[in-house]
């Protein structure tokens, strides 16, 4: 009979399966005692997330409160407490092997609160605040599970990954955020180049982006790229074993920017997606390329 820590890392890499196919797909690609790691960080985020966003029908005291819940229960536990949680039991155990720094967590849970209240962003810098623990924590999470020749030159890559991973992901998502009330494109962006949220509607109803909408959309994939060029340098600060499952994570987040530019960088005529087939290409081409080989930064050339 499984323990409640396997069941919950094999809950973790569920989760993962099910909602993060690129991410997933790259962690085949680490060594096997490595993976159950990494599933466990991506566990513990995505259901903070689901707390946020898979329950947008309860009003917004109750969706907070479940979140206050859980992070309750995880700080017990890292205190210690037995945990009665399907997955947290995982999470608490990888924080454990690998000392993993408690104030990432904290960060990350305090941006996911900032999710039920706040539904836009003034400026980048603003944006950039909220993606400090959304996503640049997640990078440093998960530095001492893929290992480094020097962890302290590989810390700032490891935080750009996670600006530029998450980046990627709010130019991909423009409609589906719409759907849920909030804009991740600053609104000192919209501004310059006369965008308002109303074109942003009139494009999810209309299915296809304005002339403007598309080159506020190329200036957001320009600032994603600066964060992939960024981050590039850590990937061969890390240990081999890890590089391979790396690479492939950033080709692929990097190749819905290409998906993006190649469909005029209209986000809203479809949802930019990296063909499966190529996905298999980049793992493949991954595993055969040698330790220390700089990436290509992704994405159209940065006028």
């Amino acid at each position: 009979m499984k323990t409640d820590l396997t069941a919950a890392y094999d809950r973790c890499r569920e989760l993962h399966r099910r909602h993060g196919r690129t991410y997933y797909l790259a962690t085949r690609l680490l060594p096997a005692w490595k993976r159950r790691h990494v599933h466990a960080l991506y566990g513990f985020t995505r259901y903070a997330d689901e707390i946020v966003d898979r329950t947008e029908d309860l009003p917004w005291a109750e969706r907070a409160a479940r979140l206050d819940d859980w992070g309750g229960r995880f700080v017990a536990g890292l205190h210690g407490a037995s945990i009665d949680d399907p997955l947290l039991p995982a999470v608490l155990h990888t924080i454990a092997i690998f000392d993993l720094d408690r104030d990432d967590f904290a960060s990350f849970l305090k941006s996911m609160t900032m999710d039920l209240t706040v539904s836009s962003y003034r400026t980048y810098e603003h944006l950039l605040g909220y993606m400090e623990g959304s996503a640049a924590v997640i990078g440093t999470m998960m530095l001492p599970i893929l290992g480094s020749s020097d962890p302290a030159a590989a810390r700032e890559p490891a935080r750009q990954l996670g600006f530029a991973f998450q980046l990627t992901n709010f130019i991909r998502d423009v409609a589906e955020d719409l759907d849920r009330g909030r804009t991740y494109l600053p609104d000192a962006d919209l501004a310059r180049f006369r965008v308002t949220r109303d074109d942003l509607r009139a494009a999810r109803a209309a299915g296809r982006a304005s002339g403007p909408i598309r080159e506020l959309i190329r200036y957001e994939v320009t600032r994603a790229q600066a964060h992939y060029a960024a981050a590039a340098p850590g990937i061969t600060m890390l240990t081999p074993a890890s590089q391979a499952c790396i690479r492939t994570a950033y080709s692929l987040y990097g190749g819905i920017l290409d998906e993006v530019a190649a469909q005029g960088f209209d986000v809203f005529a479809r949802r930019a997606l990296v063909p499966q087939r190529h996905r298999l290409a980049v793992a493949a081409r991954a595993l055969l390329t040698p330790t220390g080989t700089p990436v290509t930064v992704p994405g159209p050339p940065i006028r």
